[in-house]
């Protein structure tokens, strides 16, 4: 029979009784209804297979959570020693501003090739274009490519003319869409590198639709390149023009500060290795021309790139100080889809890259280490599986099996200490600290998800959804006309969100009525945070109409 533990706290915990005693008439209702077989076969199933099961799952969590942490020292040490020591990439590498030469003229400047890809872009294509004209760097040795994709085609007239606006004004930009968008973004860059007038091209730089890099961006980053051969890419920093939209851009904005502040910074000072972000950083051409260029195989064709180039022996460098404006996504919606490819791409590209990196010849055993170890399993497939497996699964569920603990270093201080590291990237917003706890939970669904579908190679290995971007569209207007709700109730429900909600809700009601371990304390917020964005409460709201 289905045996009910009767340790109730109703005399430190209001309501507890009440708890317990519906917990009893269901479990009691269900022993009088099923055979008593089912009952001994469940408690068979519990003690052989659960119990074991689950501490087999609580040490492979704690394991995990142990490589995590160390990862993240790690990464932390490299960054404060780099901070402590101004270790700075001029002074690591050779940099100098470009001097003009009279007899040289403009020559003395390299040859610049700028991309812009962009696909149904209508709020930002403007700022993006007019970002990239206004660079300083002399007309005849820049060339600007907007790689338009557009299914819209009002929208692709509108870019077109604002292409031929700036051509009048003397900019040497080149308008280029195609019939097709094989390949997306990877497709489109591969196809304007064919042409021609590149080949007069020593640089190529990459931004966004929605990014906004300053005047001085050339001439800060294409230095490095210039004076250090050995250098294939320069990687700038986002800086996020929306963070203080809504809470759910200002937990992006904690997470994607601590990404640049620490990973970045210890890859570039490290091992000169680093994932590319896919916009804001200026190549080599050489280097990109070595490696075969873009490839499609993967929808994070910018960390692939990155691989394949550093295994020719290539190194990066990241300059925290140079900042490009940015859009961060501010619809909850947007953003699944983004964190979606974010990380499905990274887990089915190392499955796919990991042969090349055990076989280079080009760079050293520690390297290979780092690659396969720290940059990929630690960080990419590690990370997401501990975050959802360990805090949303193997904790909640541990409340129903008395006869199961988890130390105390696992469950409270290992992740206070990666509260913390994530947290220093933004010191201004350590306050939503709890929210950026709960908030990170939820999406490590999403996250744990996509690393299975891109190891696995499912039906959503290769979805590749444009981020919805807002651009001007509501500058100037009254915050309430975006966060409206204008979407049908229906339409704004995540029914695996709504349904894991629920599953928590009934571990910590248990364990409030049951156990004394507290645990209740973390998984009703974390239950009511799946809820929150499970009905759709979350981000800012926009009529589908717009």
């Amino acid at each position: 029979m289905v045996v009910i533990a009767m340790n109730v706290n109703g005399s430190s915990r209001p309501l507890a009784q009440e708890v317990a005693h519906a917990y009893n008439v269901i479990f009691s209702t269900l022993t009088g209804i099923l055979p008593e077989e089912v009952g001994e076969i469940w408690s068979h199933i519990r003690i052989s297979v659960l119990v074991p099961a689950l501490k087999v799952a609580i040490i492979i969590c704690l394991i995990m959570s142990v490589m995590l942490i160390v990862e993240k020292l790690n990464m932390g040490a490299v960054s404060l020693f780099v901070k402590i020591f101004r270790r700075s990439p001029e002074k690591v590498y050779k940099w100098e501003p470009i001097r003009e030469d009279e007899e040289l003229g403009t020559s003395a400047y390299p040859m610049v090739l700028v991309q812009v890809p962009m696909f149904n872009e209508r709020e930002v294509y403007k700022l993006s274009i007019r970002a990239v004209c206004n660079l300083v760097w002399p007309a005849d040795r820049l060339i600007i490519q907007v790689l338009d994709d557009s299914t819209d085609l009002t929208i692709r007239d509108m870019v077109q003319k604002e292409c031929e606006r700036w051509v009048k004004k003397g900019m040497n930009i080149q308008y280029i869409s195609r019939d097709n968008r094989n390949g997306y973004k990877a497709g489109a860059m591969k196809e304007a590198m064919l042409i021609d007038y590149v080949g007069q091209c020593d640089y190529v730089t990459i931004f966004d639709a929605d990014f906004q890099p300053a005047s001085d961006f050339l001439m800060r980053t294409v230095p490095f390149l210039m004076y250090n051969p050995q250098l294939a890419l320069v990687q700038a920093r986002w800086k996020f023009v929306n963070a203080d939209e809504c809470l759910m851009t200002r937990i992006q904005e904690m997470s994607l500060n601590y990404h640049f502040k620490i990973e970045q910074q210890s890859g570039s000072s490290t091992f000169a290795f680093f994932g590319f972000n896919g916009t804001a950083g200026v190549w080599r051409i050489k280097a990109l021309n070595e490696s075969e260029g873009w490839k499609e195989r993967t929808t994070v064709e910018d960390m692939d790139l990155a691989v394949r180039v550093s295994l020719l022996g290539w190194k990066f460098v990241y300059v925290g100080d140079i900042k490009v404006k940015s859009e961060l996504p501010s619809t909850y919606k947007a953003y699944r889809y983004q964190q979606h490819r974010w990380s499905c791409g990274p887990a089915n590209l190392f499955k796919k890259v990991s042969f090349e990196i055990l076989t280079a010849k080009k760079v050293s055993i520690v390297k290979k280490f780092y690659l396969i170890y720290n940059f990929f399993f630690s960080r990419r497939i590690i990370s997401h599986n501990v975050t959802f497996f360990f805090y949303c699964v193997v904790i909640p569920l541990s409340v129903f099996f008395p006869e199961i603990s988890i130390p105390t270093w696992g469950v409270v201080y290992i992740p206070t200490m990666i509260t913390l590291l994530n947290c220093v990237g933004t010191p201004s917003s350590i306050h939503l600290t709890i929210f950026w706890i709960l908030f990170e939970n939820v999406m490590s669904w999403h996250r744990c998800k996509a690393v299975f579908i891109g190891l696995t190679e499912a039906d959503r290995v290769n979805e590749w959804v444009v981020t919805e971007k807002l651009g001007d569209k509501f500058k100037g207007k009254a915050a309430i006309n975006i966060k409206k709700f204008q979407t049908k109730f229906w339409e704004r429900l995540y029914l695996s969100e709504i349904g894991i909600g629920l599953l928590l809700f009934i571990c910590a009601s248990y364990d409030y009525a049951f156990n004394s371990d507290h645990f209740f304390l973390y998984i009703f917020p974390l239950s009511i945070s799946f809820f929150i964005m499970g009905f759709g409460y979350v981000g800012t709201f926009v009529s589908s109409g717009k």
